[in-house]
């Protein structure tokens, strides 16, 4: 039996709490994806919190749907959207149920299960690159809509589940505006990342869609 105390899995509890305390404290976290392939674990290094109902920027700010109904709980599930009509991202939702939030998973480095994140992202230029933003941090992990609502706790080995893992000094957690978020919501300090870490992403500015202008005729 292993009793490290990094190897601890995290408790629903944890995730059942305001998502301005769960985003920064999932840094230095172990995320655990267990497939027929493999198993890949991963040092989180940069995550997002969105608010739900009263925060603009997120998918439930205008209330419940289909699609967002897992954020609305309860806490500890995973909530996995297909955006730009090619990639997943991968949330965390958090508590208290029936308020949806969720903190999205940005980035993080591979610490076990390399190879197989490596043939799942080709284009990675190195390691550091595999799991350097939401979705290719989805990809590295195998993630789809198929695991939209899977509980972390399921049993004793969940598809995802997240470890204690080695959280860094408070000193190293920064704060900033959330990338690619536009409108109301987009100053919000709830992008959260470990300075210095080369598999943080790289901040960008939400940029409008133009539509191609139409010629006279």
């Amino acid at each position: 039996m292993n009793n490290r105390p990094d190897r601890t899995p995290l408790t629903r509890d944890f995730f059942d709490r305001s998502v301005l305390e769960v985003a920064p404290d999932l840094l230095g976290r172990t995320l655990v994806r267990r497939a027929e392939e493999g198993t890949i674990e991963l040092r989180l290094t940069e995550v997002e919190a969105y608010a739900g109902e009263v925060d603009p920027g997120s998918h439930a700010f205008r209330g419940r749907t289909a699609r967002n109904g897992v954020m609305f709980g309860p806490p500890g599930h995973t909530y996995v959207y297909f955006t730009y009509g090619m990639w997943h991202c991968l949330n965390l939702v958090c508590g208290p149920e029936g308020r949806a939030s969720g903190v999205l998973l940005r980035a993080g480095e591979i610490e076990l299960g390399a190879g197989l994140a490596r043939h799942r992202r080709v284009t990675a230029r190195n390691d550091k690159e595999l799991a350097k933003g939401p979705a290719r941090l989805a990809t590295a992990l195998d993630v789809d809509r198929d695991l939209n609502g899977s509980d972390l706790f399921d049993g004793p080995a969940p598809a995802l589940s997240v470890l204690q893992g080695t959280p860094p000094p408070r000193d190293l957690v920064r704060s900033g505006p959330r990338t690619g978020v536009g409108g109301d919501g987009a100053h919000q300090p709830w992008r959260f990342w470990i300075e210095g870490d080369p598999t943080v992403s790289p901040y960008r500015a939400h940029a409008p869609r133009r539509r191609p202008s139409r010629k006279a005729t």
